[in-house]
């Protein structure tokens, strides 16, 4: 399918297209002129063999009007008037030949076919007078000069043709190939720039026309977007940090007051609202793309102790299979999260069990956070790394996040060059792994 998929694309490309269509404009020219160039020369021929064979036919007529036409006479001609060319017949039979270009009939029509075929020779015809009346005179004047013309063009056309059509087809690929290598490099560019590095811009090229003004239009577009973005990475940053001192402020007061079922409920919201909190500015600072402060760091001790801190069910209790010096390079920060959040969501949805695994495989360090509960349909298994997604809305708003935290693992496991899955019975992530 991806074959096919490429070879429309390719089929559709403006390179070839207009290879395509140059060849096939220059292929009707060419045609077109060719042909032109064939009537015209074989107009040109003929009527020159015609011109030939009228002036053989004027040349003659003056030495016609003494010879007699007579039947069963042979005609006589004088010697000096053999010599102009002209062939004698008798009720038009040839009986002397001086020139075979030439003839005289009584009639017109006769055996003139046989004598000049058509296609072979030009044929002229004049009516002449001889001693014993009306004759015709007929000359003739061959057409092989034309025909060996001819061939000889088509000789040099039929071969001509296509190396011209070969030429033209590849220079114009070449052509149109240079004139859009800055449209690729501003495509490739483009198709690198993600929000992470709004920073980057597309090369303008340095020949000042179209395509240097689409380079031009894109970067400008390009700084309207980065702008727009760390205006909104900000207001999320500021927002963030400025809820956490009012939040905490009125956690602490909620935790002086009298206790209550009010007031316990009012804890529970003040603490889904710093984790929200927490949440905005842990996206706002992936999003800047911070650099990382990474160092190596033993990812099974990692997921060990941040497992164990998580808030946990009574009855789901957290197994860990950890294997020794699987060490990678990382955030301890980032990486506490991730454990974190993974680990905070599978106590969440199991029945009664969470797995943390930590192991080495080829060149990878994988941690899988597995659970015995319901699992993740199919369809939706990456409608959960969608920020804000909730996949049960029955559930109770205390018992589910703000579908932030499974967003902001997978975004902290690209931002260590890994990745983050649901498969099976729970979340893999995997890291490259540092060789000691």
């Amino acid at each position: 399918m991806i074959g096919w998929r490429r070879m429309a694309v390719g089929l559709s490309s403006v390179r070839l297209q207009a290879t395509v269509a140059a060849t096939l404009v220059v292929a009707l020219t060419l045609g077109v002129v060719a042909l032109l160039l064939v009537i015209l020369l074989r107009g040109s021929l003929e009527s020159s063999a015609g011109a030939e064979a009228a002036r053989k036919a004027e040349a003659a007529a003056p030495l016609v009007e003494t010879i007699e036409i007579a039947p069963g006479t042979p005609v006589r001609v004088p010697a000096e008037k053999s010599k102009a060319g002209v062939v004698r017949l008798q009720d038009g039979t040839v009986s002397a030949v001086a020139d075979p270009d030439v003839v005289l009939t009584a009639d017109k029509a006769e055996a003139i076919n046989q004598w000049a075929e058509p296609g072979q020779y030009a044929v002229a015809g004049m009516k002449v007078t001889t001693q014993t009346g009306p004759a015709m005179l007929w000359s003739r004047a061959s057409l092989a000069g034309a025909s060996d013309a001819l061939r000889t063009l088509y000789g040099a056309l039929l071969p001509g043709m296509p190396a011209v059509l070969l030429v033209v087809a590849a220079m114009t690929w070449f052509s149109v190939g240079r004139t859009l290598a800055p449209v690729a490099a501003i495509r490739a560019k483009v198709a690198d720039i993600t929000a992470r590095d709004l920073h980057q811009r597309v090369p303008v090229p340095s020949s000042k026309d179209e395509i240097a003004a689409l380079a031009i239009t894109v970067n400008g577009t390009l700084d309207r977007l980065e702008t727009a973005v760390e205006t909104h990475k900000r207001f999320v940053a500021d927002a963030a940090h400025e809820l956490r001192s009012p939040i905490a402020t009125l956690r602490a007061r909620l935790e002086l007051a009298e206790p209550s079922e009010l007031t316990k409920e009012a804890l529970a919201d003040i603490e889904r609202l710093q984790s929200l909190a927490a949440d905005l500015l842990m996206l706002a600072k992936l999003d800047a793309g911070e650099p990382l402060r990474s160092a190596e760091l033993d990812l099974g001790q990692v997921a060990a102790e941040e497992s164990l801190r998580v808030r946990r069910r009574p009855e789901v209790r957290v197994e860990l299979d950890i294997e020794p010096d699987v060490v990678m390079k990382g955030s301890r920060a980032h990486l506490d999260r991730l454990v974190t959040n993974l680990t905070d969501n599978a106590v969440r949805h199991a029945a009664s069990t969470v797995c943390v695994r930590v192991h080495a495989e080829a060149d990878e360090a994988v941690l899988e956070v597995l659970d015995d509960g319901p699992g993740i349909p199919f369809e939706q298994r990456e409608a959960v790394f969608d920020r804000f997604t909730r996949l049960d809305e029955a559930r109770a708003r205390d018992a589910g996040g703000a579908g932030l935290g499974l967003p902001i693992a997978r975004d902290i496991a690209a931002l260590h060059q890994g990745s983050l899955v649901y498969a099976g019975g729970g979340f893999i992530a995997r890291f490259p792994l540092c060789h000691m």
